[in-house]
């Protein structure tokens, strides 16, 4: 079988989806796109022969000629898109965030659960970076034993000018509530947010960096760092810490030097240099189980879950102590695999 995609968003994003699926992911076919932009979907269209490009999104979601939709267009436009998909029956991969608020993330759940089958994907592609899948091996493997805390780093080279705060928890942060979600298979209770000194090369109200504490349902704690203008590039780590040892990603090197002005830095300023084979492995997993009728990666349950935790990021950013987790009940439709 092959799956005949429709691309809805054709920015940065969208147009290497369009890249990965039609140069690098088997037993699929980008049919149609769709953009606000209608030169940039023309643009991207043109490098893949036989898509079209469809004016109105929904008009793509409900083409004859699409069997799944992949949405990387505005944060603001995921929840109506994404209830459309489910309406149609068809399968939807849908960048983070699912929604932007905890009230639309869930609207998606409990429309999903109404249909009564899985078909909502959430691109948290970390799930699929080799490193973070050695981290979770290691861990069901029980080499560290029980785990204890999570330590992780997220820099990005530069934001855009007057970036609000909040961006750094629902942009960025937000990857790291996954993963802790994810590696530990457990909930997330609690976020405190700290503000560090700020770094006076950040243009704009911005304050970064960010320190963010989370805690989860059995006690670990998890530090997250976040800085989006660390000048060097775009850098992500993560340690796992255990009762027997450590775990490490993409271990550094005995010496690591990380500066702007050294050539010795070696990270890219591009976050999909960092995750081009997270991408690749999301992208062919999703084609593969809407060709098996499955629902593979992130559930919309995960990204509501996501969605919530970063909420109360945001809230803890003028709160003067950690912000609750307040998920709604765990739906039976997402209690098994």
């Amino acid at each position: 079988m092959t799956v005949r995609v429709g691309v809805i968003g054709t920015g940065i994003m969208g147009a290497d989806h369009v890249r990965t699926l039609t140069s690098s992911v088997a037993g699929v076919r980008v049919s149609a796109v769709s953009d606000l932009d209608e030169q940039r979907a023309q643009a991207v269209a043109a490098e893949v022969p036989g898509a079209r490009v469809l004016s109105d999104p929904l008009a793509l979601v409900h083409d004859a000629g699409v069997d799944a939709v992949l949405v990387a267009s505005a944060d603001s436009t995921h929840e109506e898109l994404v209830l459309a998909c489910l309406e149609a029956g068809k399968p939807v991969l849908c960048e983070k965030p699912l929604a932007p608020t905890s009230d639309g993330a869930l609207r998606v759940v409990e429309a999903e659960v109404r249909g009564g089958r899985r078909l909502v994907s959430v691109g948290f592609m970390r799930r699929y970076d080799p490193g973070y899948v050695d981290v979770k091996a290691g861990l069901r493997d029980k080499v560290i034993g029980a785990p204890l805390m999570l330590h992780c780093v997220h820099r990005n080279g530069f934001s855009a000018p007057g970036t609000p705060t909040s961006g750094l928890i629902t942009g960025s942060a937000v990857h790291e509530f996954d993963v802790v979600r994810w590696l530990l298979e457990e909930e997330i209770t609690r976020v405190t947010v700290h503000r560090p000194r700020s770094s006076s090369l950040v243009v704009g109200g911005t304050s970064d960096p960010l320190f963010v504490l989370v805690e989860t349902t059995s006690g670990l704690l998890a530090d997250v760092e976040v800085f989006v203008n660390a000048q060097y590039g775009y850098e992500v780590r993560c340690e796992l810490v255990g009762e027997y040892g450590t775990l490490l990603l993409d271990e550094p090197e005995q010496v690591r030097r990380r500066s702007s002005r050294s050539r010795s830095s070696r990270v890219s300023l591009d976050w999909r240099d960092r995750f081009a084979e997270a991408y690749r492995r999301e992208l062919q997993d999703w084609v593969s189980g809407v060709a098996a009728a499955e629902q593979r990666g992130a559930s919309a349950w995960d990204g509501y879950a996501a969605t919530v935790a970063a909420t109360a990021g945001v809230a803890a950013l003028e709160s003067a102590g950690p912000v609750p987790v307040d998920l709604e009940k765990r739906p039976d439709l997402y209690e098994s695999r």
